[in-house]
Protein backbone atom coordinates (compact mmCIF):
# COMPACT_ATOMS: atom_id res chain seq x y z
CA UNK A 1 0.00 0.00 0.00
CA UNK A 2 1.28 3.44 -0.93
CA UNK A 3 1.90 5.55 2.17
CA UNK A 4 -0.03 8.53 0.73
CA UNK A 5 -3.27 6.53 0.52
CA UNK A 6 -5.74 5.93 3.34
CA UNK A 7 -7.71 3.32 1.35
CA UNK A 8 -6.82 1.14 -1.62
CA UNK A 9 -9.37 -1.09 -3.37
CA UNK A 10 -8.24 -3.57 -6.03
CA UNK A 11 -10.70 -5.53 -8.21
CA UNK A 12 -13.31 -5.74 -5.46
CA UNK A 13 -16.19 -8.12 -6.09
CA UNK A 14 -19.07 -8.80 -3.73
CA UNK A 15 -21.46 -11.66 -4.48
CA UNK A 16 -24.65 -12.55 -2.60
CA UNK A 17 -26.77 -15.69 -2.95
CA UNK A 18 -30.34 -14.57 -3.56
CA UNK A 19 -33.31 -16.94 -3.49
CA UNK A 20 -34.91 -17.28 -6.94
CA UNK A 21 -38.29 -18.29 -5.52
CA UNK A 22 -41.08 -16.72 -3.52
CA UNK A 23 -42.63 -18.56 -0.58
CA UNK A 24 -46.01 -18.24 1.09
CA UNK A 25 -44.72 -19.29 4.51
CA UNK A 26 -41.58 -19.85 6.55
CA UNK A 27 -42.55 -23.52 6.76
CA UNK A 28 -42.37 -23.87 2.96
CA UNK A 29 -39.02 -22.07 2.91
CA UNK A 30 -37.66 -24.34 5.67
CA UNK A 31 -38.84 -27.53 3.91
CA UNK A 32 -37.22 -26.44 0.65
CA UNK A 33 -34.01 -25.66 2.53
CA UNK A 34 -33.73 -28.98 4.42
CA UNK A 35 -34.57 -30.99 1.30
CA UNK A 36 -31.96 -28.99 -0.64
CA UNK A 37 -34.52 -27.87 -3.21
CA UNK A 38 -33.98 -24.17 -2.55
CA UNK A 39 -32.68 -22.45 -5.69
CA UNK A 40 -30.34 -19.48 -5.51
CA UNK A 41 -28.98 -17.06 -8.05
CA UNK A 42 -25.70 -15.17 -7.80
CA UNK A 43 -26.23 -11.43 -7.28
CA UNK A 44 -23.13 -9.33 -7.97
CA UNK A 45 -23.32 -6.21 -5.77
CA UNK A 46 -19.84 -5.00 -6.77
CA UNK A 47 -18.00 -5.96 -9.95
CA UNK A 48 -14.22 -5.39 -10.18
CA UNK A 49 -14.17 -2.00 -8.45
CA UNK A 50 -10.75 -0.38 -8.00
CA UNK A 51 -9.77 3.05 -6.70
CA UNK A 52 -7.56 4.81 -4.14
CA UNK A 53 -8.51 7.40 -1.52
CA UNK A 54 -5.56 9.64 -0.55
CA UNK A 55 -4.95 10.51 3.09
CA UNK A 56 -6.74 13.69 4.12
CA UNK A 57 -9.16 13.50 1.21
CA UNK A 58 -12.91 14.09 1.48
CA UNK A 59 -14.27 11.43 -0.83
CA UNK A 60 -17.89 11.10 -1.91
CA UNK A 61 -19.67 8.10 -3.41
CA UNK A 62 -22.83 8.61 -5.47
CA UNK A 63 -25.19 6.28 -7.27
CA UNK A 64 -28.77 5.10 -7.36
CA UNK A 65 -30.19 2.73 -4.73
CA UNK A 66 -28.69 -0.72 -5.27
CA UNK A 67 -25.57 0.58 -6.99
CA UNK A 68 -23.27 -0.81 -4.26
CA UNK A 69 -22.52 2.35 -2.27
CA UNK A 70 -23.25 1.01 1.22
CA UNK A 71 -21.69 -2.36 0.38
CA UNK A 72 -18.37 -0.76 -0.48
CA UNK A 73 -18.42 1.27 2.74
CA UNK A 74 -18.98 -1.93 4.73
CA UNK A 75 -16.04 -3.55 2.95
CA UNK A 76 -13.76 -0.57 3.71
CA UNK A 77 -14.95 -0.67 7.35
CA UNK A 78 -14.23 -4.40 7.64
CA UNK A 79 -17.89 -5.27 8.29
CA UNK A 80 -17.98 -7.31 5.06
CA UNK A 81 -15.21 -9.37 3.47
CA UNK A 82 -15.19 -9.10 -0.34
CA UNK A 83 -15.81 -12.24 -2.38
CA UNK A 84 -12.81 -11.34 -4.52
CA UNK A 85 -10.23 -8.58 -4.57
CA UNK A 86 -8.16 -6.77 -2.00
CA UNK A 87 -8.85 -3.85 0.34
CA UNK A 88 -6.19 -2.07 2.40
CA UNK A 89 -6.70 0.73 4.92
CA UNK A 90 -4.18 2.75 6.87
CA UNK A 91 -5.28 3.97 10.30
CA UNK A 92 -8.18 3.89 12.73
CA UNK A 93 -11.69 3.84 11.28
CA UNK A 94 -14.87 5.33 12.76
CA UNK A 95 -17.83 4.01 10.73
CA UNK A 96 -21.22 5.75 10.86
CA UNK A 97 -22.99 3.30 8.61
CA UNK A 98 -26.18 1.95 10.17
CA UNK A 99 -28.38 3.88 12.56
CA UNK A 100 -28.58 2.04 15.87
CA UNK A 101 -25.54 -0.14 15.21
CA UNK A 102 -23.78 -0.65 18.54
CA UNK A 103 -26.86 0.52 20.48
CA UNK A 104 -29.33 -1.46 22.60
CA UNK A 105 -32.52 0.51 22.02
CA UNK A 106 -34.11 -0.85 25.22
CA UNK A 107 -31.42 0.99 27.21
CA UNK A 108 -31.30 4.72 27.90
CA UNK A 109 -29.12 7.12 25.95
CA UNK A 110 -26.86 7.46 29.01
CA UNK A 111 -26.30 3.69 29.09
CA UNK A 112 -25.88 3.51 25.32
CA UNK A 113 -23.17 6.16 25.27
CA UNK A 114 -20.99 3.85 27.37
CA UNK A 115 -22.10 0.73 25.46
CA UNK A 116 -21.33 2.26 22.06
CA UNK A 117 -18.05 3.63 23.37
CA UNK A 118 -16.98 0.13 24.44
CA UNK A 119 -17.96 -1.24 20.99
CA UNK A 120 -15.62 1.37 19.49
CA UNK A 121 -12.85 0.31 21.90
CA UNK A 122 -12.97 3.22 24.34
CA UNK A 123 -12.45 2.66 28.09
CA UNK A 124 -15.01 3.70 30.72
CA UNK A 125 -12.54 6.28 32.02
CA UNK A 126 -12.24 7.81 28.55
CA UNK A 127 -16.02 7.87 28.14
CA UNK A 128 -16.37 9.51 31.57
CA UNK A 129 -14.03 12.27 30.37
CA UNK A 130 -15.88 12.74 27.08
CA UNK A 131 -19.43 12.23 28.36
CA UNK A 132 -20.33 15.92 28.72
CA UNK A 133 -18.87 16.73 25.29
CA UNK A 134 -20.99 14.00 23.70
CA UNK A 135 -24.16 15.18 25.44
CA UNK A 136 -23.50 18.83 24.63
CA UNK A 137 -22.92 18.11 20.94
CA UNK A 138 -26.01 15.90 20.65
CA UNK A 139 -28.18 18.52 22.41
CA UNK A 140 -30.17 15.72 24.08
CA UNK A 141 -29.38 16.20 27.77
CA UNK A 142 -33.06 16.27 28.78
CA UNK A 143 -33.59 12.88 27.10
CA UNK A 144 -30.52 11.12 28.55
CA UNK A 145 -32.54 8.77 30.75
CA UNK A 146 -35.14 7.95 28.10
CA UNK A 147 -34.93 4.50 26.43
CA UNK A 148 -33.61 4.98 22.91
CA UNK A 149 -36.46 2.94 21.43
CA UNK A 150 -38.50 6.11 22.03
CA UNK A 151 -36.01 8.23 20.05
CA UNK A 152 -36.64 9.41 16.52
CA UNK A 153 -34.10 8.36 13.86
CA UNK A 154 -32.71 11.89 13.98
CA UNK A 155 -32.09 11.66 17.73
CA UNK A 156 -30.33 8.30 17.31
CA UNK A 157 -28.17 9.88 14.60
CA UNK A 158 -27.21 12.74 16.92
CA UNK A 159 -25.95 10.37 19.61
CA UNK A 160 -24.17 8.13 17.09
CA UNK A 161 -22.41 11.02 15.36
CA UNK A 162 -21.40 12.65 18.66
CA UNK A 163 -19.79 9.42 19.90
CA UNK A 164 -18.04 8.55 16.62
CA UNK A 165 -16.45 11.99 16.38
CA UNK A 166 -15.29 12.56 19.96
CA UNK A 167 -11.82 11.68 18.76
CA UNK A 168 -10.31 12.34 15.37
CA UNK A 169 -10.08 8.94 13.64
CA UNK A 170 -7.75 8.50 10.69
CA UNK A 171 -10.76 7.55 8.54
CA UNK A 172 -14.38 8.67 9.14
CA UNK A 173 -17.07 6.85 7.14
CA UNK A 174 -20.52 8.46 6.90
CA UNK A 175 -23.43 6.70 5.17
CA UNK A 176 -26.56 8.84 4.82
CA UNK A 177 -26.42 9.57 8.54
CA UNK A 178 -26.65 13.31 7.99
CA UNK A 179 -29.90 12.92 6.05
CA UNK A 180 -32.03 12.16 9.12
CA UNK A 181 -31.17 15.15 11.33
CA UNK A 182 -32.70 18.61 11.13
CA UNK A 183 -31.06 21.29 9.01
CA UNK A 184 -29.27 23.02 11.91
CA UNK A 185 -27.82 19.77 13.19
CA UNK A 186 -26.69 18.83 9.67
CA UNK A 187 -24.81 22.15 9.55
CA UNK A 188 -23.26 21.37 12.93
CA UNK A 189 -22.16 17.92 11.71
CA UNK A 190 -20.67 19.44 8.57
CA UNK A 191 -18.71 21.93 10.68
CA UNK A 192 -17.30 19.08 12.76
CA UNK A 193 -16.44 17.14 9.60
CA UNK A 194 -14.63 20.21 8.28
CA UNK A 195 -12.66 20.51 11.53
CA UNK A 196 -11.68 16.84 11.24
CA UNK A 197 -10.59 17.40 7.65
CA UNK A 198 -8.33 20.21 8.84
CA UNK A 199 -6.88 17.70 11.31
CA UNK A 200 -5.94 15.34 8.44
CA UNK A 201 -8.81 12.89 8.89
CA UNK A 202 -9.84 11.14 5.68
CA UNK A 203 -13.62 11.36 5.27
CA UNK A 204 -15.70 9.05 3.04
CA UNK A 205 -19.32 10.11 2.51
CA UNK A 206 -22.32 8.45 0.87
CA UNK A 207 -25.28 10.77 0.45
CA UNK A 208 -28.34 11.12 -1.76
CA UNK A 209 -27.81 14.88 -1.44
CA UNK A 210 -25.63 15.73 -4.42
CA UNK A 211 -25.41 19.32 -3.15
CA UNK A 212 -23.89 17.99 0.08
CA UNK A 213 -21.34 15.90 -1.82
CA UNK A 214 -20.39 18.91 -3.98
CA UNK A 215 -20.13 21.15 -0.92
CA UNK A 216 -18.04 18.82 1.25
CA UNK A 217 -16.04 16.55 -1.06
CA UNK A 218 -12.85 17.01 -3.07
CA UNK A 219 -13.17 13.81 -5.09
CA UNK A 220 -16.02 11.46 -5.91
CA UNK A 221 -16.76 8.01 -7.33
CA UNK A 222 -19.95 7.20 -9.24
CA UNK A 223 -21.16 3.61 -8.94
CA UNK A 224 -23.72 2.17 -11.33
CA UNK A 225 -25.07 -1.38 -10.94
CA UNK A 226 -22.00 -2.40 -8.96
CA UNK A 227 -19.47 -0.99 -11.41
CA UNK A 228 -17.30 2.10 -11.23
CA UNK A 229 -18.72 4.44 -13.87
CA UNK A 230 -16.65 7.58 -13.14
CA UNK A 231 -14.12 8.92 -10.62
CA UNK A 232 -12.45 12.29 -10.25
CA UNK A 233 -13.12 15.86 -9.13
CA UNK A 234 -16.31 15.92 -7.05
CA UNK A 235 -17.97 18.75 -8.96
CA UNK A 236 -17.24 17.13 -12.34
CA UNK A 237 -18.54 13.71 -11.26
CA UNK A 238 -21.63 15.18 -9.58
CA UNK A 239 -22.37 17.30 -12.65
CA UNK A 240 -22.15 14.22 -14.90
CA UNK A 241 -24.33 12.25 -12.46
CA UNK A 242 -27.01 14.97 -12.36
CA UNK A 243 -27.05 15.28 -16.15
CA UNK A 244 -27.17 11.56 -16.96
CA UNK A 245 -29.76 10.80 -19.59
CA UNK A 246 -30.09 14.41 -20.68
CA UNK A 247 -27.70 14.15 -23.63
Amino acid sequence: MKSENAVELRDIEMHFNMSKEKFDSLKELFLRFVTRRLMFEDFIALNKVSFDIPKGDVFGIVGLNGSGKSTILKIISGILTPTKGKVETDGTIAPLIELGAGFDLDLTARENIYLNGSVLGYSKKFMDEKFDDIVEFSELREFLDTPMKNYSSGMVARIGFAIATITKPDILIVDEILAVGDFKFQEKCEQRINSMINGDTTVIIVSHSIDQIERLCKHCAWLEKGKLKMIGDAKEVCNAYKNQGTN
